[in-house]
């Protein structure tokens, strides 16, 4: 039988403040099995972007480019994923990388890393209230938004409120519903691509009509380059879980392996058979959106496969997708205010931790937060609620870039400090290269936001609305430097210590 094993004490590397929260409160527990972890990163990376935004990937750029682009930034991923597995596989708390980059980089960073995120998964919380409202009015259409928005933050809540193990088990079964339709969807797909399934001229024309493969040249493919990192952001999620996952060292390298397979199996096929079937010129592929679900790529292929409910169908599968988004970040949100409690860069109280290892305090700020972005959709012309999502913008590449430079810096550290790297638990792949590799395709595509404005046509609305984000980190930044002294922290400094962790 597993014990409860302390996880909070690491929190506090060279000049992060307090060290521990266990003093007052108690610990996390390791409660979340290998099936946990593997579907909470699935989970977290697909969503709506799959289901609904990939259409619009194609149309913008054609097969070719749509599968080029999701393919760099799935590499990109891959290397990302890797670095951050190293350091979660030698240290697994429940911080990752908001401690990785305080612990290797500076407190500054953690702190502005951490709470940007955070931020982030708040406001995404409000986001998906408002979108199960939409998608509940496909059955209900006369039934106010209020009624499911309530009703879907009250089952998300009480997931996370009791045990790791409850939220664990409800994300296995939210993402499993995901993961089968789209098993059951390539399937499908590939049978009527070879002419087993009617509905579809056999063959693959649609790769060679007008300017496809590749649609708007290296523009076109550029601009999907950011559609698909965004549409992955959230697999990093499976990392804040390392530090209540059972033998953490065992089982953060095999998830880690394994999800990243599994995703690009997931949208790159998905892609790949939706270029096949439907034209990039479709203009059903533009409109899909929550409320508009009959226009989503995998219900028009369903549809041609002679399925008459497709439209209901993905309907449920996106409503599913939205609780499970939903319910990933209220989780992810309330173990990063932990750790940044356990560290001193958060208030104290949300340290506090249940007696079944919960942090009830981080969960209920969490849900406060996200319920001022939610009213305030309900209010006016909701202008407020678009820029409290607008600031989240970049946050996710932001994580990466910081995910990057704290494995660059542990493994220098690492090195200066005697050690091999063969001393590490899991070594990622192609380093230094892969790291470098990720670093420069992220601050690529946060720099190519303005190159697409240019192109599409510049306007200092749109200028703020897609870089919003950025003077907002700068502050956190240069403000937790100035009022805490933060520096980056010499090399021969860096606490290289692993946590405790269960052998």
């Amino acid at each position: 039988m597993n014990t409860p094993t302390p996880t909070a004490s690491e929190h506090g590397a060279a000049g992060s403040g307090p060290t521990s929260a266990s003093e007052e409160s108690g610990c996390l527990h390791r409660n979340l099995k290998i099936r946990h972890v593997n579907l909470i990163a699935i989970g977290g990376a697909i969503g709506t972007g799959l289901f609904v935004g990939t259409g619009q990937s194609i149309s913008a750029a054609g097969p070719g480019g749509a599968v080029l682009s999701y393919g760099i930034i799935g590499l990109a991923i891959f290397f990302m994923m890797g670095a951050l597995g190293e350091m979660v596989t030698h240290r697994p708390v429940a911080g990752a990388f908001e401690t990785y980059a305080g612990s290797y980089v500076e407190p500054a960073l953690g702190f502005t890393v951490g709470w940007m995120y955070w931020y982030s998964c708040a406001m995404t919380i409000a986001v998906e209230l408002v979108a199960s409202a939409i998608i509940m009015k496909y059955w209900f259409p006369d039934s106010p938004s209020w009624l499911w928005s309530t009703l879907f933050l009250t089952i998300i809540l009480v997931l996370n409120l009791f045990s790791a193990r409850i939220f664990g088990e409800s994300e296995f079964w939210f993402a499993g519903i995901k993961v089968i339709t789209i098993i059951v969807f390539l399937i499908v797909g590939v049978a009527m691509i070879v002419g087993i399934i009617g509905g579809h001229e056999t063959g693959y024309s649609n790769w060679t009509r007008g300017e496809a493969p590749f649609v708007g040249g290296a523009a076109g493919t550029f601009s999907v380059l950011m559609a698909a990192g965004f549409s992955f952001i959230g697999v990093e999620s499976a990392a804040v879980a390392a530090g209540e996952a059972e033998d953490p060292r065992r089982t953060m390298p095999r998830a880690i392996n394994s999800v990243f397979v599994r995703i690009m199996l997931f949208y790159i096929g998905a892609i790949a058979v939706v270029s096949t079937l439907v034209a990039y010129t479709d203009p059903n592929l533009l409109s899909a959106s929550e409320d508009n679900i009959a226009a989503s790529p995998f219900t028009i292929v369903f549809e041609r496969a002679g399925l008459a409910l497709a439209a209901a169908l993905m309907n449920a599968v996106v409503l599913t997708s939205v609780l499970s988004a939903g319910n990933s970040a209220l989780y992810v949100a309330s173990r990063l205010l932990y750790s940044m409690a356990c560290a001193g860069r958060a208030p104290r109280v949300c340290s506090r931790v249940s007696a079944h290892g919960v942090p009830v305090w981080a969960v209920l700020a969490t849900v406060a937060v996200s319920m001022l972005g939610f009213l305030s959709s309900l209010v006016g012309d909701s202008v407020a609620y678009t820029w409290f999502y607008n600031a989240t913008g970049l946050t996710g590449f932001i994580v990466w870039v910081g995910v990057c430079l704290a494995h660059l810096r542990f493994r220098a550290a690492w090195r200066v400090q005697g050690h091999a790297a063969a001393e590490l638990p899991y070594r990622a792949w192609l380093f230094p290269a892969g790291t470098w590799f990720a670093l420069i395709v992220f601050i690529a595509v946060i720099l190519g936001q303005g190159a697409a404005l240019v192109l599409a046509g510049f306007t200092w609305y749109g200028l703020l609305v897609a870089y919003v984000g950025l003077p907002i980190t700068l502050v956190l930044w240069l403000g937790y430097r100035l009022a805490r002294g933060s520096r980056v922290i010499p090399l021969q400094r860096i606490d290289l210590s692993a946590s405790d962790v269960q052998e």
